[in-house]
């Protein structure tokens, strides 16, 4: 399509002036019909971080005062539960992984067992107690102290002193998050020893490193939470729903936009495990043996590989080495001259390939040069649009922290009436992601399904296209308002057609990650070279 009425015909649209009151009317069908979000949400003022996102209800973020409180509110549960110490309770839901249905399952199934397995004495902590005035010599040390100076674990009365519990609890510290269920120090003892103990006897800096393992804990014990990979970000996020259902596409308070599945960035259209193969294979050894199996050719002699890139067929390997030796054929080029072909021809090599004697050889080097070909062809695309979408967002940020207020002078008009200028930024961040992990899914789109290949390229080069008008428009002509006075009208006209557009390849990139998570279950194989328009994109399949 090459023009901006051809654009708005593919998704049912008539004209710039009708572009924004027909996609909010769209917007407001879908929303009153419950239809499935595919992350192209609308976006708060303050909101600088795109991306295609669960509803907010999906997923919560939680900060570390966040998540104390919840700690706290399922010990304050279990205590009122089970009528245990607020001590008794943090055992239990450490070792439950902190889910209180699971804890009072279990104890309400079988107490005496729970207690076992966790370490908790049912006798009451007075009766274990030794008489004041004794002495007691330390199992560790085996010093003499006074029963007053030394300290036992509440439910099994092994003694100890003080300056040997403080050794043992600081080894299970710098352990790691291990001491979280540390036992005894009696090692024929299973009694657990509780958060009020060891606080108590450490010094400080062992007092936080657990209290950051006990915090860390809610998370890392949670399977339905998991930390920001964020570098230095620590704020927790807690999925709404089981693994399986839904998209895992969430943005943190910290600006970053990950996938909670996997960790990696966020990457709709394509699942985790060709996330997995992509990140996989761009990092691997295998593409560079590729291209030195494409490019290059073994020394017949010492077997270095050697690429040749410029001269003629006389070759000489680099010392210690140093043998002579014809490119074409590999024979030495002592057999070679002017009978041979010269130096820029091998008529043996001619004569043997005419015998079948290169054909394996020359396929291997055909085949490993065409997949190189084909993967850097994604690749590159691919990184690309990675390219674009941090210089996109980088633009971004620009406006918000400069150019928005500078608009608002030059237009005399409030910055929350250029609100539309930021939401066509955001939409192309956005949309770059998506375009970019477009390539990730063509690269592994089997070749012989030729359909889908074909109806995969046309939507992806109608994205292309729709995505560089908007660029376009948000960049070069928002410039001309930015640089110079202009008519109020024209700045009207400007925000008619930035917002059309914006609107228009929101609701094209809708339709393509829906129809690429649907596998293109919209094209029949066996039907030629037929596709569909994009307003029918997604229409008559599920997601798998």
């Amino acid at each position: 399509m090459e023009s901006e009425d051809d654009m708005q015909d593919a998704y049912g649209g008539e004209s710039d002036e009708n572009f924004s009151n027909e996609n909010e009317e769209e917007d407001e069908e879908i929303s009153q019909n419950n239809e499935p979000d595919y992350g192209f949400d609308d976006y708060a003022d303050d909101d600088i971080n795109p991306s295609s996102r669960l509803p907010q209800s999906n997923y919560t973020i939680l900060s570390e005062a966040e998540i104390r409180q919840r700690q706290d509110e399922a010990i304050s549960t279990i205590t009122n539960f089970l009528s245990v110490s607020n001590v008794e309770s943090g055992i239990l839901l450490r070792h439950f992984k902190w889910d209180v249905g699971k804890v009072n399952e279990e104890w309400f199934s079988d107490e005496d067992r729970v207690r076992r397995s966790v370490g908790l004495s049912s006798l009451r902590a007075e009766n274990l107690r030794k008489p004041l005035g004794e002495n007691l010599k330390c199992a560790i040390c085996f010093e003499m102290y006074p029963v007053p100076t030394m300290k036992s674990s509440p439910g099994c009365g092994h003694y100890f002193c003080e300056a040997c519990w403080r050794g043992y609890i600081h080894t299970a510290i710098n352990d790691g998050p291990g001491c979280l269920t540390l036992r005894c120090a009696d090692p024929a003892c299973g009694s657990a020893i509780g958060e009020d103990m060891v606080l108590e006897l450490v010094h400080e800096e062992d007092r936080q490193k657990y209290r950051r393992y006990l915090l860390r804990s809610y998370v890392e014990d949670n399977r339905k939470a998991k930390w920001c990979p964020a570098p230095g970000c620590e704020y927790a996020v807690e999925l709404g729903f089981i693994s399986g259902a839904g998209s895992y596409d969430v943005v943190c308070k910290c600006g970053h936009n990950f996938c909670w599945n996997c960790l990696e960035e966020a990457h709709r259209p394509v699942d985790c495990d060709t996330v997995a193969r992509w990140i996989l294979k761009n990092s691997a050894e295998s593409e560079n043996m590729n291209w030195i199996l494409a490019n290059s050719k073994p020394c017949p002699k010492c077997k270095r590989p050697i690429e040749k890139n410029q001269g003629c067929m006389h070759i000489t390997c680099t010392p210690p080495c140093k043998f002579e030796f014809c490119w074409l054929c590999l024979g030495a080029w002592t057999d070679h001259g002017e009978r041979t072909g010269g130096f820029y021809a091998c008529n043996r090599y001619e004569a043997a390939k005419q015998e079948g004697v290169y054909d394996e050889a020359d396929r291997r080097r055909d085949m490993a040069k065409n997949s190189l070909e084909r993967y850097t062809h994604y690749y590159e695309r691919w990184a690309t649009n990675e390219s674009s979408r941090a210089k996109a967002h980088l633009d971004l940020l620009q406006m918000q922290a400069v150019h928005i207020e500078k608009l608002s002078d030059k237009q005399c008009q409030p910055v929350s009436q250029l609100k539309f200028v930021t939401e066509a930024w955001l939409q192309i961040v956005e949309c770059r992601r998506v375009l970019k992990w477009t390539y990730a899914y063509g690269y592994y789109l089997p070749d012989h399904e030729h359909a889908k290949r074909q109806f995969f390229e046309y939507l992806q080069g109608e994205a292309e296209a729709a995505l560089e008008r908007l660029h376009q428009c948000a960049e070069k002509d928002l410039q001309e308002f930015l640089d110079g006075d202009s008519w109020q009208n024209s700045f009207n006209d400007f925000r008619t057609k930035l917002a059309g557009l914006t609107s228009v390849t929101r609701t094209y990139f809708e339709k393509i990650v829906k129809a690429l998570e649907n596998g293109l279950q919209d094209v029949v194989q066996g039907q030629g070279t037929q596709v569909g328009q994009p307003s029918q994109l997604g229409q008559g399949s599920r997601r798998r």
